[in-house]
């Protein structure tokens, strides 16, 4: 067999081709694309814990077109704690949980009309607005910008359906390059005239690096963490809510033990998580050879960690392809391990947990519209472009 992260069979349903690579090929290498892959949830931890070995700086793709970025995620120690305690200021358990009550209005906004309506696309009307707004709330970004904010960031996202790599477009250049210069002058307007926002901390804040010396980001290095924090937490908070709705479909008695009992969403939204993770693969780059299960990666290797693959090993997860509200789920690696743990993954959680309350109270016997839903090919981002839903009663 083989592991093709781009088929159009593989973006559809990786999940068999993933248990053959845990049984019979954990350290796994495609020389046609130029990758090793590695899929046991041990060995994607280790890996991740590793940040010695299994490097970032070459990029999180397979294609290493992000290489060089100014990406937070894309930086290896000692520069990567620096960046991350200047950022980290913003995502503290109180910032994140104080945002609760605007995001439950903003849900009750967004669905106000729902049940009126009996039909809604769970992507494009809910899950897509929703952190988006959240998101520029917090940084400061002026409301009538969202709408391109979103068509820039979906469009550096896209990915052509093709059995190879994707092609690094014109449009994905020209979008990339639009919201780069759109961050930069929001930045520039909040540098001459501060806020009670993200941007303005991230430009006062400073930081003492590990020589002892102290410094503070440049308006263009606040652009970049920006762009990430706009990017990240947007397409893959609107893909969890959507995989989630899709998996409550699938399994009707845990929807309404849920939709009667909403103290269960937080659990929900974690096995969610492990189900079907709007990311399925990090991407690392090693530059010795690395030995694994007696298998050599050579040096100045690819490697990805398929933490989509990881989150089904049975060797970690009874019955991992079931959907079960109450498992026990430990260290959970969908949204990354170690010092790469996803930054704003309490934020994605408490809005795809708020999300998926509020659409059960409008909602909680939904039916899924089959003809009318579409995954778009991507890289990294996985889950649904459409997802109507027939709201009854």
């Amino acid at each position: 067999m083989e592991y093709n992260p781009y088929s159009p069979a593989t973006q559809h349903d990786p999940f068999p081709i993933y248990r053959w690579l845990r049984d019979e090929a954990p350290v796994y290498h495609n020389e046609k694309v130029g990758f090793w892959a590695l899929s046991r949830y041990d060995d994607v931890l280790a890996a991740s814990l590793d940040t010695d070995t299994y490097l970032s700086g070459h990029g999180m793709t397979i294609e290493g077109l992000d290489a060089g970025n100014d990406i937070l995620i894309n930086k290896d120690p000692p520069e990567h704690q620096w960046h991350r305690r200047l950022v980290s200021r913003v995502f503290t358990p109180m910032a994140v949980a104080s945002q609760e009550p605007a995001i439950r209005d903003a849900c009750r906004a967004l669905l106000a009309d729902a049940r009126d309506r009996g039909r809604i696309d769970v992507i494009d009307d809910f899950s897509l607005q929703l952190p988006i707004a959240v998101i520029c709330e917090m940084l400061g970004i002026p409301e009538d910008a969202r709408a391109s904010i979103h068509d820039r960031s979906s469009r550096m996202l896209a990915m052509s359906a093709t059995d190879g790599p994707p092609v690094l477009s014109d449009d994905v250049v020209a979008a990339s390059l639009e919201l780069a210069v759109q961050m930069v002058d929001v930045v520039q307007e909040r540098a001459a005239a501060p806020g009670d926002d993200i941007i303005t901390l991230l430009l006062q804040s400073e930081v003492v690096d590990d020589d002892g010396r102290t410094w503070r980001l440049t308006p263009e290095q606040v652009a970049s963490r920006v762009v990430e924090l706009v990017v990240a937490g947007h397409e893959t908070t609107a893909k969890l809510i959507g995989n989630l709705v899709v998996a409550l479909a699938w399994y009707p008695e845990q929807r309404a033990e849920l939709a009667a009992d909403p103290s269960l969403a937080a659990a929900a939204v974690d096995e969610g998580l492990r189900w079907d993770g709007p990311s399925h693969y990090q991407g690392r780059w090693v530059e010795r050879p690395v030995d694994v299960h007696g298998v050599t990666i050579p040096a100045d290797s690819r490697v990805i960690l398929l933490t989509g693959s990881a989150s089904h090993d049975d060797r970690v997860f009874d019955e991992p392809e079931l959907f079960d509200l109450h498992r026990e789920i430990g260290r959970n690696l969908a949204l990354g391990w170690g010092i790469h743990l996803c930054l704003g993954q309490a934020l994605a959680r408490l809005e795809a947990r708020v999300a998926i309350q509020e659409l059960l109270a409008v909602a909680p016997d939904y039916v899924l519209d089959d003809d009318g839903v579409a995954r778009a090919p991507s890289g990294q981002v996985r889950g649904h472009d459409h997802l109507p839903i027939t709201i009854r009663g």
